[in-house]
């Protein structure tokens, strides 16, 4: 999910440079909601995943 946030963001600021001011901010929001939606769900991994004793 990381990579796809990257490759949006790498599409916004290419979008930016070329002048496409409404595809470089949709390109932009939708890789900071995937940032977030992967920070949420790596630290719920996190705290999930130590619960569990390994074996």
């Amino acid at each position: 999910m990381l990579s796809w946030a990257v490759t949006f963001l790498i599409i916004a600021i290419i979008a930016a440079v070329l002048g496409f001011a409404g595809i470089a901010g949709t390109a932009a929001w939708i890789a900071k909601l995937l940032f977030v939606i992967f920070v949420i769900l790596f630290i719920v991994s996190l705290v999930v995943g130590r619960g569990r004793p390994t074996v």
